[in-house]
Formats: C-alpha cells, sequence, structure tokens
C-alpha cells in the first residue's frame, strides 16, 4: 500500500522549451545586449542624448530585421532538409530494402533487442513503408517534420523580442538630456531586466535560474562596459 502511495505521488517532469519560447530567448537576449552595449559605448563619446537615440532605434530596426530574417532562414533550412531527407528515405527503402533493414536491426539493437527479437519488428516495419520510413526518420536520423508556418513564426516573434529587449536600455536616453544620468538609470534598469530574464530563461530551458540569471547579468554588463570604455578611449 505505502509502495503504491509512493507510485501515485511520484510525478516526473520534463520540460522541453518549444519553438516559441526558443524564438523569444534568442530575439531578447541580443535585443538586451546589444543596444545596451551601443548605447553605453556612445554615451562615452558624445555630450547629447539625441545621438544615442537615433543611433540605438537605428541598430534596434536592423537588428530585428537582421535577426528575424536570420530566424527565416533557419526555419526554412530546417524544413527543406527535413524533406530532402524524407524523400531519401523512400528511396532507400524501395531500392535499397535489405540495407535499411539492417539499419533497422542496428537501432533496435543498440536498445538492447537481440536479433530474434528485433526481426517481428523489422518484419512488420517493412510492410508499411510509411511507417518505417517515419521510422528512419525519427529513430535514425532524429528529425520531426516542422510546422509549415514555423519559418513566418519565427521570424516575427525573433523580431519583436528584439525590439521589446532593446527598448529598455534605449528607454532612459528617450526620458532625459543628461547622457551621463541617462546611463546610470540605464545600467541598473537593463542589468535589472538582464538578471530578470536570465532567471526566467533558465526556468524554461531547464538551467538553474539563479545561475543563469546571474549568467546573463554578467555577460550583458562585460559587453557594455567594455563598449564604454573602448568608444571613451578613442573618444
Amino acid at each position: 500500500m505505502e509502495q503504491s502511495a509512493q507510485q501515485t505521488a511520484h510525478v516526473e517532469k520534463h520540460f522541453t522549451a518549444p519553438d516559441v519560447i526558443r524564438d523569444i530567448v534568442i530575439g531578447m537576449a541580443d535585443g538586451l545586449t546589444v543596444p545596451f552595449a551601443l548605447a553605453a559605448g556612445l554615451s562615452g563619446a558624445v555630450s547629447v542624448t539625441t545621438l544615442i537615440v537615433t543611433a540605438g532605434v537605428a541598430e534596434i530596426a536592423a537588428g530585428a530585421i537582421a535577426m528575424g530574417l536570420g530566424g527565416y532562414l533557419a526555419a526554412r533550412t530546417d524544413r527543406e532538409h527535413y524533406f530532402a531527407e524524407l524523400e531519401r528515405e523512400r528511396t532507400e527503402v524501395v531500392e535499397l530494402p535489405d540495407r535499411e533493414k539492417q539499419e533497422v536491426r542496428d537501432i533496435l539493437t543498440q536498445w538492447g533487442l537481440n536479433e530474434q527479437e528485433a526481426e517481428p519488428v523489422i518484419r512488420a516495419l517493412s510492410r508499411d513503408p510509411r511507417r518505417w520510413v517515419d521510422f528512419m526518420m525519427k529513430f535514425e536520423l532524429g528529425l520531426e517534420e516542422p510546422e509549415p508556418k514555423r519559418a513566418r513564426n519565427s521570424s516575427i516573434t525573433i523580431g519583436l523580442s528584439y525590439i521589446a529587449g532593446g527598448i529598455i536600455p534605449l528607454a532612459p536616453y528617450m526620458l532625459m538630456a543628461n547622457p551621463v544620468t541617462a546611463l546610470i538609470i540605464s545600467v541598473v534598469v537593463t542589468l535589472i531586466a538582464l538578471f530578470i530574464f536570465g532567471f526566467v530563461k533558465g526556468k524554461f530551458t531547464g538551467v538553474k535560474p539563479w545561475k543563469s540569471a546571474w549568467q546573463t547579468t554578467v555577460v550583458g554588463g562585460l559587453a557594455a562596459g567594455v563598449a564604454f570604455l573602448v568608444a571613451k578611449f578613442i573618444a
């Protein structure tokens, strides 16, 4: 009875970050870091915030387009790769069935089945080419069919996330005329945002949240600090 209760109480928690979460992480990570570093760097070289805001807005626009386009092309490439491999597997199960059966046998023996246990599975798959191809795609190549709208959705999500992240470090420069004051507030606000973002990212991706939060904050802070010192040195 006690064992039954323990089994009932045990709940396994596995989280695989969906594509949209991955896209948000990609967009927000660069959106928070790159405009932050740019604004901090310009703060060490100019005396008015107008130029910083102009450059920052231009960078956010360019960065959002570039990141969104990159996400679109990556998703399109994944889909094209999937269907190219799918067509190849369909051809091979027809033209090279013996080799494909051996590949199934190799997969099953890696899972701990002996040859006698594997043979019924091989025979069953070979009678159904569609399921046979699905098996090879998933377990030989590790590929799942991408969603049809994945490329469009990925580009939009990454681009909007980049804009959302980029506005945070730039906002103080939009509201204040003194670049030094704006820089101080931007640093404080952005480091807090980086910490929160890192913590949430850790929650979603399975990394220890506090570790992820500190790592994200340190990386973003170092990038801005280096940009500021370089601009100050050149100026």
